[in-house]
């Protein structure tokens, strides 16, 4: 068993590819689970989808760039389902572009997004867990954030960053039963990447030692074991999933 079991989790940028897999992996564990969306019409549509599987997933309006609107999803899932247990800090973006073209809109926007939701989400839901001496917290970066790469400073500095967040954090709250870890994916089969030409994908496939993409399930069953009772001895990790393209 999981242990997570009516516990409720919170996934960020939970509609879609990685973060919809995430919803559903601890869904199936027993987990109430929450998150949030931007584009309202896509969000409904894949709640949907979902609850014709099974899962009745909470769906809410915020821009987790906005320290104040994520104080007031929090808020509101507390009300609806219960004070947040789980949190999977998944919301991300890419605006890529070669540095000495790089505009300083597109490297706040990738910022605001990709590392300062992770100060504006958390902050809502971690003193709770401190206090109920219970939570999970998961950082969602990315094989970019570890070896970099071309082309994506602003994305690379941003899911570096995030690591440090979770070591950092994870010191702080380890006494008191709270996990703090760090998942980076390499490529994933998500819309994304599969909208890739199919001659690119098939190159960077060759760049991959097991010589294929992974799935948002692989990723979404690590994400579920370490937010179970069994991880409770695994905090301040660095977990790499990118099917051994980069090695550490």
């Amino acid at each position: 068993m999981s242990g997570i079991e009516g516990k409720v989790a919170l996934v960020t940028g939970g509609t879609g590819g990685i973060g919809a897999a995430i919803c559903i992996e601890l869904a199936k564990a027993g987990a109430k689970v929450a998150t949030n969306y931007r584009n309202q019409e896509k969000a409904e549509k894949w709640q949907a989808e979902v609850k014709e599987q099974g899962f009745g997933i909470k769906i809410y309006q915020a821009d987790v760039s906005d320290y104040g609107a994520c104080e007031k999803m929090v808020a509101k899932v507390t009300s609806d389902l219960g004070p947040v247990d789980i949190l999977v800090n998944n919301a991300g973006i890419t605006k890529d572009g070669m540095f000495k073209k790089m505009t300083k809109d597109k490297w706040d926007a990738v910022m605001n997004i990709n590392l300062d939701s992770l100060f504006n989400v958390t902050k809502h839901v971690v003193e709770g867990m401190t206090e109920r001496g219970w939570g999970r917290i998961v950082n969602i970066s990315s094989i970019n954030g570890q070896k970099g790469q071309l082309g994506q400073t602003n994305y690379s500095t941003s899911k570096a960053g995030m690591h440090g967040f979770t070591m950092s954090l994870a010191q702080e709250v380890a006494r008191k039963g709270v996990t703090v870890n760090t998942v980076s994916p390499g490529y994933i089969a998500t819309e994304m990447v599969m909208a890739v030409p199919e001659d690119i994908r098939n190159q960077i496939i060759a760049g991959i030692p097991v010589n294929r993409l992974g799935t948002p399930e692989e990723i979404a069953a690590l994400v579920g074991f370490l937010c179970s009772e069994n991880a409770g001895f695994t905090t301040g990790a660095d977990f790499a999933m990118n099917g051994g393209q980069h090695m550490m």
